[in-house]
This record gives structure tokens, C-alpha cells and sequence, in this order.
């Protein structure tokens, strides 16, 4: 699997990219305050698919970086999560899937549960207000938090970061407009999701996105480039490649959606 801060990062980055376009094509120009937590859920989302990779809960190790963000709280959510994954597995996987001791990239890397997942949070906060989407922004600022701010995060230890996140997701509930835009929230995280499924597909492993569509007699065939160009998990092209790049397009997209007019004038002085 990729690194936690290139998912996290990328999330970010493609929700701002995708603010841009979407202001250019559909008129869609979110304020500062939408921006911000737009890319901070679509960013948390985008480590969320790794809460099926669990650890040793008693011993706060192992697992993935998202299942540390709680300490053994969330190790052992995401044991929880692995066991169901692996269960959901075993109920569907057809003859020629093979047999399975863990549910890691299974249920939670589907582009299916993933959309679901979006859906259903979106009417989640629709339906039951203010403490639902504060408590949904407070576990996606969390993710981000400890995704965006790995280094930060792992030094400080879950208590701070808990903290951060939950007066950050009261600052910005009292901050968003009147609607709170949930079905943006709801996007935000299907978003996240599905772009972490696509950082997966480049490494060797792949992922079963197409679940529980039957392709050969597998309901769980993993999809991803050939092993000839696939990346490594924290090697080069990760660390001085794509997140410089995820980077680069967060600030380049955000300039442009909050500040058109400084890009433009940018590029008439590189012209002139």
C-alpha cells in the first residue's frame, strides 16, 4: 500500500483540483472555510480505506497509519473492520478467489463500498444535524490530521491530536453556511476513498475496485498496473515523485479557486 501522507496528500489534492474545474465547467466557487474542509475530509477519507489493516491492539503496534489515530481505540476498530472485510470475503468469493486469512484490500478498497459509504454519510448528517457532521468532521480531521501531519502527529501522540480535531470540527461547523453543504461532505469522503484505491492500483498489489462484479469466476479480482511499472511502497518515485507532485497541485488548485486572478497574473508576467 502507499504511504499515509501520499494518500492523504492526494485526497487533498484532488478535491482542490476538482473545486477548480468544477468552478471553471459547472459554476461551482466554494469560500475559504468550504475549500478547507472539503480538502480536509476528502484528505482523511483517503486514509480511511486502510482501517480494514489492523495490528497487536493490547501492544499499540502495527497496522496501518489511520489505525493509529485513536492509539488502541482505533487498532481495535480496525480489527473490527479487518474481521468483517474478511467475513464479507469469504461469503462472496467465488471458486477461483483465492483463500484469504486477513480482509485487507478487500471490502473497504471497492469502489461500491466506498460510494456507499459517501451516500450514506451525506444523508447521515442530512438527517440528523449538528452532531452528526461534527462528529463526522471530527474522525476525517482526525485522519487528515495524522495523514497531512504525519511526522507532527506520531510525535505528539493520539490525545493531542483527538483534541486538534475535535475543536477543529466545532470551528468549522460554526463556520460553514447555513445548509452545511452535507452532500459535499458525503462526496468529499466517497471522493477520498475512491482516490486512495487508485494510489493502491499503481503498487504490485492491486485492488478488487469492480467487487462484487464477477469477472473469470472471481467475484474478487484485484485491478493495477503491470509489476514492470508498478511503484514501491516508500521508495523514490513515492517520496520525490508523487508527493512532491500531490503537493504542488494542492497549492497550485487552491491559488486558483480562491485566487483566480493572482495565477493570471502570474502567467501574463512569465509571457510578457
Amino acid at each position: 500500500m502507499v504511504m499515509g501522507p501520499t494518500h492523504a496528500m492526494s485526497g487533498a489534492a484532488v478535491w482542490l483540483a476538482g473545486c477548480w474545474v468544477a468552478g471553471h465547467w459547472w459554476d461551482y466557487h466554494p469560500g475559504p472555510v468550504q475549500l478547507g474542509v472539503g480538502a480536509a475530509v476528502c484528505a482523511g477519507a483517503a486514509l480511511l480505506p486502510d482501517l480494514d489493516l489492523s495490528g497487536r491492539v493490547t501492544a499499540n503496534k502495527g497496522g496501518a497509519t489511520v489505525a493509529h489515530t485513536f492509539g488502541v481505540v482505533s487498532l481495535f476498530l480496525a480489527e473490527c473492520v479487518e474481521k468483517i472485510s474478511l467475513g464479507v470475503y469469504k461469503l462472496t468469493r467465488l471458486r477461483r478467489d483465492p483463500q484469504r486469512h486477513n480482509g485487507h484490500r478487500t471490502l473497504t478498497h471497492t469502489w461500491l463500498f466506498n460510494v456507499g459509504l459517501g451516500f450514506g454519510v451525506g444523508e447521515l448528517c442530512a438527517r440528523f444535524g449538528k452532531w452528526a457532521v461534527v462528529g463526522v468532521l471530527f474522525f476525517m480531521f482526525a485522519l487528515a490530521i495524522r495523514g497531512l501531519l504525519h511526522t507532527w502527529a506520531k510525535k505528539r501522540g493520539w490525545v493531542i491530536t483527538t483534541l486538534c480535531a475535535l475543536a477543529a470540527a466545532f470551528c468549522a461547523y460554526a463556520l460553514l453556511p447555513t445548509g452545511r453543504g452535507y452532500p459535499v461532505i458525503g462526496a468529499a469522503i466517497a471522493a477520498g476513498g475512491i482516490v486512495h484505491t487508485f494510489g493502491d492500483m499503481i503498487t504490485k498489489e492491486g485492488c478488487p475496485v469492480i467487487w462484487p462484479l464477477p469477472t473469470g469466476r472471481r467475484t474478487w479480482r484485484e485491478f493495477g498496473v503491470p509489476d514492470a511499472i508498478a511503484v514501491k511502497v516508500g521508495g523514490g518515485v513515492e517520496r520525490r515523485l508523487l508527493l512532491p507532485v500531490f503537493v504542488l497541485v494542492a497549492l497550485v488548485a487552491g491559488v486558483a479557486v480562491l485566487a483566480p486572478g493572482f495565477l493570471h497574473h502570474l502567467a501574463d508576467s512569465a509571457l510578457g
